[in-house]
């Protein structure tokens, strides 16, 4: 097991990065942290209905492992996906106007919250079932493996997926076969309300691979270059022929399970806690103390991501719902989708 990458590694991805790069992974983090307390609020008015799961305080992590990937890398989510699919490219109009159950969505208006796919992004989809999509992502990586391509699919699931039988059938078939697989736990401590070290007899979550033969290392998920540092070594064992990689990040998320979850289960001193390493916050401060972005460009990025949250609102309001007939489209497999 690798140690967390962080500390010097920091210091050097600054140096290393353009400016343009870190603006562009600020400014993501803050779009999807904006984003999804829209999602919240819409979802409070009744607007967005069904399972609404925010992504909030982990911004980091999918940031962070999204930019080291190429536009025909894969990427599989959970049903907490929204932060994963505006990370990995996907339209944040469309996605607002899945959230709705437009037809302008995403998925048509018939996915929702759980099931946002963009094949033009190859991000597969959000996931609803706990670790249901693990050995989803070791079919793709196998299907990258018959192709002898040097693409790589990460598949992003919590803390709750790495008790599920399908979690270690998934990780033992991709370490047999060798599978370009990045497996990445994001470890926010809590299956829905249940703290990890309940339910885990081994809190180290990366040592559960151990005994598939599996290169792992555990990161701050909090820290968006000591994540984005590990995502290259995966990527690049990755294409090696070296994988699978297991990622465990260590995060947070701000609020409840899902939008019904008063989280009365976490007391006030933890989340406080955690507050002070908020993922933003401690990348603005790394940027303003190296000078790579001023209080400007703060303000400006603030107000250019609420704009386009309040377009995506807009769309959605004013798109269409599907139409009585979508209700017999897609029953059967088709060359469209």
């Amino acid at each position: 097991m690798a140690i967390t990458r962080s500390g010097a590694h920091t210091v050097e991805l600054l140096d290393k990065l353009p400016r343009e790069e870190h603006l562009e992974m600020y400014r993501m983090m803050v779009l999807i942290r904006r984003f999804e307390e829209m999602a919240g609020k819409k979802y409070m008015e009744a607007v967005i209905g069904g399972f609404c799961h925010l992504y909030i305080g982990q911004e980091a992590v999918c940031v962070g492992i999204q930019s080291v990937l190429r536009p025909d890398d894969y990427a599989m989510g959970t049903y907490r996906e929204h932060g994963q699919a505006l990370a990995a490219g996907m339209d944040a109009r469309a996605i607002m106007a899945e959230l709705f159950g437009k037809a302008t969505g995403v998925s048509k208006g018939k996915g929702g919250s759980m099931h946002l796919f963009d094949k033009s992004r190859n991000f597969m989809g959000g996931d609803a079932i706990v670790g249901g999509h693990l050995p989803i992502a070791a079919g793709v990586g196998l299907s990258i493996k018959y192709r002898a391509a040097d693409q790589v699919c990460v598949c992003y699931f919590g803390d709750g997926a790495v008790n599920e039988g399908a979690f270690h059938e998934a990780l033992n078939i991709s370490g047999l076969w060798k599978l370009p697989v990045i497996y990445v736990c994001e470890n926010n401590l809590y299956g829905m309300g249940t703290q990890v070290t309940r339910a885990s007899a081994v809190p180290d979550l990366s040592r559960r691979v151990s005994g598939y033969g599996i290169e792992s290392a555990h990161v701050d998920g909090m820290d968006l270059l000591a994540v984005r540092n590990l995502a290259e070594v995966a990527v690049r064992e990755c294409r090696n022929g070296n994988g699978p990689y297991f990622i465990e990040a260590k995060t947070y998320r701000y609020r409840g399970h899902s939008m019904a979850d008063p989280a009365t289960y976490r007391s006030k001193d933890e989340v406080e806690e955690w507050r002070v390493r908020d993922p933003i916050n401690l990348f603005e401060r790394q940027l303003l103390d190296k000078g790579l972005m001023k209080d400007a460009d703060v303000q400006r990025i603030s107000s250019e991501v609420d704009q386009l949250v309040d377009e995506c609102v807009q769309f959605a309001e004013e798109s269409p719902a599907p139409s009585p007939d979508a209700l017999y489209e897609y029953v059967y497999a088709s060359e469209e989708i």
